[in-house]
């Protein structure tokens, strides 16, 4: 069983990464000729201006290379080990996609309004946050309704602690903070899909720790599909994923945490995406309490590294590490809960 499980994630792995790089070679071209372009934002770093018009919405490629990634492996488990692919396990998978092709969704409105109209300002916030509260909802009465939804977190040396009432408020607003955060991560190039890679590696490893098959072939997905973008995504970039692509990822990081019954290893396997979003919230509450004080020189907190002279190869690498350094540590306190 474990041999299979083993050649199916390989599959996985292999057609994820094949089907995203692959289709890049067809989608680049058809967005140049849409004249899908970025726009790079007004307030954002000037140096950015030179990548003004490169072809987004390439998050598209990895979409494809996930859902047919994850469509091989579910066939072929269910004709060699259908053991392994109970209703239970299928629907949380299912639930999964649903709150990251939700997230995706809003992302690809958001990219469609921008290169409609010419504009770096897609959405409106309200409208946005309007949709991704139905969206959140819908995937936490999914939870519940699977039997997946838990008010107990593990604590290392203390055990099972309930937060209670508590709880619902905390996750509602935590996975919507959690989707936007890798939104604004994907703000260099490569940076975004470099994180995820190891953020899924550390699912793949949770998964295979605790005995969730379908978080391991999602993951599997997930990272290989990364891999695959960064063919194109990888600096200099031929194409930007786009919000349809970062929104998308921000639902996959999240929802393999409360799948499994533990949303506190999101804080973990999304230690990067936590700390680039929360620089962004410090900076504005301090402007505002001071009537213009910074505390950083630029968020999120990576083109404050750019505006020390590091180069985006290099930050990739070194948020990529502090990544590795969560996993480690999730997969640490895994072991000892």
């Amino acid at each position: 069983m474990g041999m299979i499980v083993s050649w199916m994630l390989i599959a996985a792995a292999i057609a994820a990464f094949c089907v995203t790089v692959v289709s890049g070679f067809f989608l680049i071209p058809a967005l140049r000729r849409l004249h899908f372009g970025q726009t790079i934002r007004e307030d954002g770093p000037t140096w950015h201006n030179k990548k003004q018009g490169t072809p987004t919405m390439g998050g598209l490629c990895f979409i494809l290379g996930i859902l047919l990634a994850g469509g091989l492996v579910y066939a072929g488990l269910s004709s060699r080990a259908p053991d392994l692919v109970a209703p239970q396990q299928v629907q949380a998978g299912l639930l999964v996609l649903f709150l990251a092709f939700g997230s995706g969704l809003i992302g690809f409105l958001d990219d469609f309004i921008k290169v409609v109209r010419h504009r770096n300002l897609g959405l409106l916030a309200w409208q946005k946050l309007v949709m991704q509260f139905i969206v959140t909802g819908a995937f936490m009465a999914g939870l519940n309704s699977l039997g997946l939804m838990t008010t107990i977190i593990m604590v290392p040396a203390v055990g099972a602690v309930d937060l209670g009432i508590f709880y619902y408020p905390i996750a509602f607003f935590g996975i919507i903070f959690l989707v936007n955060a890798v939104n604004l991560t994907d703000g260099l190039d490569g940076l975004c899909s470099c994180v995820t890679f190891v953020s899924m590696l550390g699912y793949l490893l949770a998964a295979s720790m605790l005995g969730f098959y379908h978080v391991a072939v999602l993951s599997t997905a997930t990272a290989a599909a990364c891999a695959g973008f960064l063919v194109w995504n990888f600096y200099p970039a031929k194409v930007f994923m786009g919000d349809t692509g970062s929104m998308f990822l921000g639902g996959m990081v999240t929802a393999l945490a409360f799948v499994m019954g533990r949303p506190e290893l999101v804080f973990f396997f999304g230690i990067v995406f936590i700390w680039d979003a929360m620089t962004v919230v410090i900076q504005r509450v301090y402007f505002k309490a001071t009537h213009g004080k910074r505390i950083f020189r630029m968020t999120p907190i990576h083109h404050a590294f750019e505006m020390r002279g590091w180069k985006e190869a290099r930050i990739d690498a070194f948020f990529s590490l502090i990544a590795v350094m969560g996993v480690a540590l999730g997969l640490l306190y895994i072991y000892l809960a």
